[in-house]
């Protein structure tokens, strides 16, 4: 079997990689559900864009524990952390930073002085991030993709690991500043957090009305957190899951013919206005390989893309008028093309005269 990425590391040390992976996901979890109940999906689906190097947008209406869930991770990270509650009025130094004149009291010289903003940290909390104007937005999407600000013409480089964590209420649009797709697009996922059961809410209840709240324990490092995202992306791929990745993304093209001449999905025809770019292909690809590391695979199959395709698609594809009117979200578009854009390139036609073949 063809494989992507397998002249890196041997099947021995692929499992190696699995299990400190492994290991060090199962302490982040344990850490974690000491404060918060339930959302386990969501909590894996945060975890994997950070062992990705990527950044993730949660969204869920008010009071679903959003803020609470990435500050709580980011203490279980030991990591720097900033929280910046966006609001109309915030301005793109109140997060970069500014520079200041500083006197010498000796010489009575005077100098500009970078001060660092809030955004000089591991771990971003952008609170509300749609609140803010695309002014100040876009200065976080330079932080996101390069890793860096320029303010009066410097460069001041940010450090490492850099993520950002933004949230978004989708029901409260008055006021709004609606991201804009380029920087959307930076984000590898959007996670999607929704109400709890009933078990779960009764736990929370009790659990928020009675004792102290419970305090987190930092359980990896930054040098630790590297070293896991390295080991992510140096595992192996067959290149049939690499196709059948690209294969999702690309069927999203309208414009575009699909490959092997297989038929789009029909719901894909009619509701899609624009498609996903190749970013979607290299998060779908990066997350497949996070997610069979972390279901303890020590190799990618076609169900591990298939558990990262919604969140990696659903904010980078756009309705047409026709998916507003009927109510079509990107969800069930997606969930139209998982069932029926097949694991291999082979067409329909191609499937009937093999089996016509096979049966002769």
């Amino acid at each position: 079997m063809t494989t992507q990425g397998s002249s890196e590391i041997t099947p021995e040390q692929a499992q190696q990689t699995v299990d400190e992976v492994r290991l060090a996901y199962s302490r982040l979890r344990e850490e974690v559900r000491k404060v918060i109940v339930g959302q386990d999906q969501v909590v894996d689906q945060i975890l994997t864009a950070v062992f990705c190097r990527g950044h993730a947008l949660v969204v869920g209406v008010p009071g679903l524990a959003k803020t609470l869930l990435i500050s709580t991770l980011a203490r279980t990270l030991s990591l720097g952390f900033s929280r910046v509650q966006f609001t109309p009025d915030l301005m793109p130094s109140d997060i970069t930073g500014t520079e200041v004149i500083e006197e010498d009291k000796s010489t009575g010289s005077r100098s500009l002085r970078f001060v660092k903003g809030p955004i000089f940290a591991n771990v971003i909390l952008a609170d509300e991030i749609n609140r803010t104007p695309p002014k100040t937005q876009a200065a976080l999407l330079e932080a996101m993709q390069e890793r860096q600000v320029t303010v009066g013409g410097m460069r001041h480089m940010l450090p490492a690991p850099f993520f950002v964590l933004a949230t978004q209420n989708p029901i409260e649009q008055e006021g709004t500043y609606p991201l804009p797709e380029a920087q959307l697009d930076r984000f590898m996922f959007e996670v999607k957090i929704g109400y709890p059961t009933a078990e779960e809410e009764y736990a929370i209840v009790k659990r928020t009305t009675g004792g102290p709240p419970a305090s987190v324990q930092p359980v990896m490092s930054a040098e630790e957190i590297e070293r896991v995202q390295t080991l992510v992306r140096a595992m192996p791929i067959a290149e049939h899951v690499v196709r059948y990745a690209l294969r999702l993304v690309r069927c999203t093209r309208i414009k575009e013919p699909m490959d092997s001449g297989l038929p789009r999905p029909k719901m894909v025809t009619e509701y899609l206005a624009w498609g996903a770019g190749p970013r979607a292909s290299e998060y779908m690809v990066l997350g497949a390989k996070a997610n069979a590391i972390l279901s303890g695979s020590n190799h990618v199959t076609i169900e591990h893309v298939r558990a990262v395709a919604r969140p990696v698609l659903r904010h980078r594809i756009l309705t047409n008028f026709n998916a507003e009117a009927d109510g079509v979200t990107t969800d069930a578009i997606i969930e139209a093309m998982l069932k029926e854009i097949p694991a291999d390139a082979t067409s329909a036609s191609d499937k009937r005269q093999l089996d016509a073949v096979v049966k002769g």
